[in-house]
């Protein structure tokens, strides 16, 4: 199928949130959502008809089948962007889940584990080389089969051997963003910076140790 360079164009986020059918979300980079199926058989099938659509489509998205579920990850990575193509397959596979009465579920997290460095490119190739990661990409690395959490480098002028050097960046859903805070402090935690949410919220737990929840909000 040709691909017209309107199609091609990158989409902001908040457009592919106004455009997609209920239960896809934008998280991180992509457009994910889940599928309820139930047991293997049924998520067997859904895949099938999923297959079928994106290759009528030219376009391929990334797919987890699991026993009760399924979970779809759309990108244009010709262009490493969302695009129309993205919001039009997940019209197309939101279809075929109401034909097959497989019910949308809560679109998945992304997660990322983040270092503090102050030269990545220094200690880039001894974590591509002990993770099995593809070479690094700018500041980040990626695990070529897409089954483990990325990895990215985040520039830091601290040389003080106390401070925390790796953190968890969790990547959720925008409107699910204040429920995780919520559920966060009520564990225990403490908000140590908010000055930039909702792009993301600083955290730490009762040891002192430092995550984020993140969102693609105030981002682009």
């Amino acid at each position: 199928m040709a691909v017209s360079e309107q199609d091609r164009q990158p989409m902001r986020a908040q457009e592919v949130t106004d455009a997609v059918p209920d239960g896809w979300r934008v998280v991180l980079d992509r457009l994910v959502a889940r599928f309820e199926t139930g047991d293997f058989n049924a998520g067997t099938a859904f895949v099938q008809r999923v297959a079928e659509v994106a290759d009528a489509a030219d376009h391929h998205p990334d797919v987890d089948l699991r026993y009760p579920h399924v979970s779809v990850a759309l990108r244009s990575h010709d262009v490493d962007a969302l695009t129309r193509r993205d919001v039009a397959l997940a019209v197309e596979i939101s279809r075929v889940a109401a034909e097959l009465g497989v019910p949308v579920g809560t679109a998945p997290d992304v997660v990322e584990l983040a270092l503090d460095t102050a030269d990545h490119g220094r200690v880039s190739l001894f974590y591509a080389a002990l993770l099995g990661y593809d070479q690094p990409q700018d500041d980040a690395l990626a695990d070529p089969a897409s089954r483990t959490v990325p990895l990215w480098f985040q520039d830091s002028d601290s040389d003080a051997p106390d401070r925390q050097r790796w953190h968890l960046d969790v990547s959720v859903p925008h409107d699910r963003a204040q429920a995780r805070l919520d559920a966060v402090l009520a564990a225990g935690g403490r908000l140590v910076d908010d000055s930039r949410a909702p792009a993301f919220w600083v955290l730490e737990d009762t040891d002192g140790n430092r995550s984020c929840i993140c969102t693609w909000q105030a981002r682009d």
